[in-house]
């Protein structure tokens, strides 16, 4: 526990971190995120985090070291699509009993649970995660994994992030540290070459980044590999030999970003898939870096010729769509990289943006958006179920964008809604995904369905004229309604 109290305090202090520099030496301490409260939902605890990051290695078997619950409330929570391998879509769990921790089994519960797996599957690696259970009761993870490594001859990664130690996003950093710790570095490509790039902190939800990758393959940049969006082991193992490196999402793998650069002189900067223009943006920023680094500097001229013909097919595809969606209001209901890249992308073709959510933003993520926006008066921290309700009842907003737990808070206000978190069904990244982002807005906004459930249901209609109808309840005053009613139509009503 000692060695993983100082990962903690060093994630804590990352110096990379806007946010964090910012603070005195007492309020760094206390790390990024509110404490928690034992049974109360924060969101996600760091086994769920460090679960998030590296699940997407698709190759690898993962397997936690807990009770069953642990595992089934953990798996599949990101919709990270794989081109090849999909042993990480199977669960692997030593699922302890009472009885197994009673009697201290654990470890050796663990050390036959690796032994099976490698039999069964022969992966190239194995990623072992404790949880709270299995660290409260002091199994030690990483001696069981050193010897199994040593007996079965291949690489038992501990990924030490019990749930307890803190939230969602310090369990990214963790298992950042874990793969800088027992991965990175670890296999020598035969094959490193000037154009090599990693992509940090990239999920390739619903396959997204291979909306991007044939761009960097057209411009002979190899993706040397992308962490963790349909990641191999091996392709990690090599990363330290990547040339230059671009951060999607700051918040989950920032401290592995500047670590990386620290060991290996692997440069980096913060980007955005989302939108044309920052898309545009992005592959000019990694042809800079990688002329820095010695690439040639004729790929920049490459480089500037496929934005612009990406560009205009992207542009004349969005012109359909402009007249519909002008001056449409979207109130984005999300955080991280996204509460800026998807507004700068919705901007761009004449949406009006009444609000964004902050939320998991770090300071540069802000200041970005005030830049977009021209001031912070649409940002906000945190915005309660009953007031998204307000805001959308009152019609404030034409449509709103959020993850699927705000989705009903929208259907109860009678606005349309689309998803942009994790569990979406479509891609938005790069050029093509911001065609298709758009044309997923204007299907949903312009769905009849909403004029149709706005409309006063046929019971609160008021007919025009009413006649007294007899005081008794027996059959004849049923018969009374039956023939008065017989044959009428909606024009026979009034107004509702």
């Amino acid at each position: 526990m000692s060695s993983l109290r100082a990962k903690i305090q060093d994630v804590f202090n990352e110096p990379a971190c806007e946010q964090n520099r910012g603070k005195d030496a007492k309020a760094r301490k206390k790390g990024c995120s509110k404490p928690l409260t034992p049974g109360a939902a924060a969101g996600g605890c760091a086994f769920d985090g460090a679960k998030i990051v590296l699940q997407p290695i698709t190759d690898v078997a993962h397997l936690i070291h807990a009770p069953l619950a642990c595992e089934g409330n953990s798996w599949d929570n990101r919709g990270a699509a794989s081109s090849g391998p999909t042993l990480w879509r199977t669960s692997f769990t030593t699922d302890l009993s009472e009885l197994d921790v009673v009697m201290g089994q654990g470890e050796r519960k663990l050390f036959k649970a690796i032994r099976e797996i490698k039999e069964a599957y022969r992966p190239p690696a194995i990623f072992v995660y404790p949880t709270c259970v299995t660290a409260l009761i002091g199994d030690d993870i990483e001696a069981v994994c050193k010897r199994a490594a040593e007996k079965f001859g291949l690489p038992v990664v501990p990924v030490n992030a019990p749930g307890f130690v803190g939230s969602k996003n310090l369990g990214n950093k963790l298992a950042g540290e874990a793969l800088l710790e027992h991965v990175i570095g670890t296999v020598e490509p035969g094959d490193a070459g000037p154009y090599d790039i990693n992509i940090l902190g990239e999920f390739n939800l619903s396959g997204e980044f291979w909306l991007v990758k044939p761009l960097l393959d057209r411009l002979g940049i190899r993706v040397r590999a992308c962490i963790p969006g349909d990641a191999r082991y091996f392709d990690i193992a090599c990363a330290h030999r990547a040339r230059a490196a671009m951060m999607v999402c700051s918040t989950a793998l920032i401290n592995l970003a500047r670590k990386m650069e620290q060991r290996w002189d692997i440069p980096f900067f913060e980007g955005s898939f989302y939108g044309i223009t920052d898309t545009s943006e992005a592959l000019r920023q990694i042809s800079q870096l990688l002329v820095k680094k010695g690439a040639d500097p004729e790929i920049l001229g490459r480089t500037d010729a496929l934005i612009a013909e990406e560009e205009a097919i992207a542009w004349k595809k969005l012109a359909a769509y402009r007249p519909r969606l002008e001056g449409k209001r979207v109130l984005l209901n999300t955080g991280g990289v996204k509460s800026w890249s998807v507004v700068h992308a919705l901007m761009e073709i004449g949406i009006k943006i009444v609000g964004t959510s902050v939320k998991k933003s770090t300071v540069g993520d802000k200041e970005r958006i005030k830049q977009i926006l021209k001031d912070d008066n649409h940002m906000f921290e945190q915005m309660t179920p009953r007031e998204l309700y307000a805001m959308l009842s009152e019609h404030k907003a034409d449509i709103m964008l959020s993850g699927g737990r705000t989705q009903f808070i929208a259907l109860k206000a009678k606005t349309p809604w689309l998803d942009i978190n994790q569990e979406r069904q479509h891609p938005y990244a790069g050029y093509d995904g911001m065609v298709e982002l758009v044309r997923q807005i204007d299907l949903a906004i312009h769905n009849p369905i909403w004029r149709q459930v706005r409309e006063p249901a046929p019971w609160d209609c008021q007919p025009a004229v009413r006649e007294e109808l007899p005081s008794t309840k027996s059959e004849t005053a049923t018969l009374h309604v039956v023939q008065k009613f017989a044959g009428t139509t909606a024009d026979d009503f009034g107004e509702c």
